[in-house]
């Protein structure tokens, strides 16, 4: 009896220390949300570049048209925004029902230091687009979202850093297959963000 009483203070201590150093109110939800997003967007970022004749070769003579460029690119800002949006709501609300601040020195390390290579990778991927390297901006959106997630896994669960390692393989591996941009696209920020969303959802939502 003594025993299971000295095991139930060890992890209430353990997990205390848990919170007070990590922050574990995202929301799995939040990405399986996410993942649908990317879905939707890249059918029709799929639909603009290849139109209805099917196939995955690269169509440089869709892409250099301005209109699909920019359409493209309100694309993916829509996405972006819905996916932000919907994982601050979550995450406020997960935060609420277990009594916890969304705003700690935990969350502020965590922005912190996903923001660097998300704010280098956005810089970087707006010079490609101006300079019309089309074929590099799917492997760069993949490898630099896969650091921020490593480099944000210090201050969060696990799970993030193995989604980030998935990521930057994924954006390695696109980088070589040119004309495949969109399908690991569609892998890393739709199937990936379900997968692994489920997989926090059901493991710490509950």
């Amino acid at each position: 009896m003594q025993d299971q009483d000295i095991y139930s203070e060890l992890n209430s201590i353990r997990n205390l220390m848990e919170r007070s150093a990590k922050f574990i109110s995202l929301s799995g939800l939040s990405g399986i949300l996410a993942g649908v997003y990317a879905l939707v967007g890249a059918c029709l970022a799929y639909y603009l570049v290849y139109g209805t004749t099917g196939g995955l070769d690269y169509g440089d003579h869709y892409v250099n048209e301005e209109a699909v460029v920019l359409q493209l690119f309100f694309i993916a800002i829509v996405v972006l925004v819905l996916s932000l949006s919907t994982g601050i709501l979550l995450t406020v609300r997960k935060a609420k029902i277990k009594g916890e601040k969304v705003w700690n020195p935990s969350s502020k390390k965590l922005l912190v230091n996903m923001a660097i290579p998300l704010v280098t990778g956005g810089i970087l991927i707006l010079i490609l687009l101006l300079r019309g390297y089309f074929g590099i901006i799917a492997p760069a959106t993949l490898i630099f979202y896969g650091l921020a997630l490593v480099a944000g896994s210090h201050y969060t669960f696990t799970d993030v850093k193995w989604l980030g390692i998935y990521e930057i393989t994924l954006g390695l591996i696109a980088a070589c297959l040119p004309g495949f941009g969109i399908f690991f696209w569609t892998i890393g920020f739709g199937v990936l963000h379900i997968i692994y969303g489920s997989i926090m959802h059901f493991r710490y939502d509950k």
